[in-house]
């Protein structure tokens, strides 16, 4: 049995100011509830500009970060936990920069020769027909830094191009556009050292976006995710190194698409995933057996073991 007792008093930390408030709410939710059930001495936080001031004086022996965006996974909580030596769930300051950032994730991965579509900077002098003929017939525009898939849009000329870069560039400074991976639609939890079976998504939307995420009552998660053991095997072994090279630790969950040849191709990692009744790391930590109130303990005790040098 756990000694929940050794994790102190835990602040959830949720909503924050980013466009995934609404989200992240909800997932802090289902983690103090968990948290609460099983006796843990869990307080929820709602982080507005008086974070700095309430963690301050607030007396926390550790977090659980369950906001989600900027702000909450891109490495600025990190560091405030940091400063205030107060330990966190999740990943560190440089991996959840990194990873909150599509673009720079992308060149990382594509250093270290793993697959992950073509994509090309956008900016409002962007040669729109060439970048067309670059990524191909279909692109899918990006703001670098947001998540839940706010301010994704699927162009296929060059008219759509500069349409969608005007749309999404209000969300976000840095956007990209992307090769679009024509196949199917897979995400992979790591937990510590496990990696969870995949789930293939599929959805009646033209991707999943916004709305088939959180809204939507016929998006299709399979699990088993459809794959015959040797493809799953090398789509796991994928997602490990790709959440490993951006330098994650504890748990994320990795994108990627598989094309009509078969091939994989990574899409972003996620370091603070959602935590929701429609969220996919519970899903996937229940084909293991783990109940969603001890799939929270156990992200606690990696913490913890990491404080005690054993992790």
């Amino acid at each position: 049995m756990t000694d929940v007792a050794s994790f102190g008093r835990v602040a959830v930390l949720m909503g924050g100011t980013s466009a995934e408030r609404a989200v992240s709410l909800r997932s802090g939710a289902a983690v103090l509830a968990a948290l609460q059930s099983r006796g843990v001495d869990a307080v929820g936080v709602d982080v507005g500009d008086d974070v700095v001031q309430l963690l301050a004086a607030e007396s926390f022996d550790m977090a659980f970060i369950a906001l989600h965006g900027r702000g909450g996974e891109d490495g600025t909580i990190q560091g405030l936990l940091e400063w205030l030596k107060i330990p966190y769930t999740g990943s560190g300051v440089m991996a959840s920069a990194l990873g909150m950032d599509k673009w720079r994730t992308k060149m990382l991965w594509q250093a270290a020769g793993l697959p992950t579509p073509p994509a090309a900077l956008l900016d409002s002098t962007s040669d729109w027909q060439q970048v067309m003929v670059e990524l191909g017939s279909d692109a899918i525009v990006k703001p670098a830094h947001e998540g839940s898939s706010i301010g994704m849009f699927k162009v296929q000329d060059a008219e759509g191009l500069q349409q969608s870069f005007g749309k999404a560039s209000k969300f976000d400074a840095l956007v990209l556009a992307e090769r679009w991976i024509s196949g199917k639609e897979f995400t992979v939890a790591v937990l510590q050292d496990q990696v969870l079976p995949p789930i293939q998504l599929k959805t009646t939307h033209t991707f999943y976006d916004y709305e088939a995420k959180y809204e939507a009552n016929d998006t299709q998660y399979l699990l088993p995710c459809g794959l015959d053991e040797e493809k799953e095997n090398e789509l796991k072994a994928l997602a490990r190194r790709a959440f490993d090279m951006v330098g994650c630790r504890g748990w994320g969950r990795v994108d990627v698409m598989q094309d009509q040849d078969g091939g994989f191709w990574l899409l972003e990692v996620n370091t603070s995933p959602g935590m929701t009744d429609h969220s996919l790391v519970p899903m996937a930590a229940r084909a293991v057996g783990m109940a969603f109130d001890e799939l929270v303990i156990q992200l606690l005790q990696e913490v913890r073991s990491r404080q005690d040098g054993k992790g």
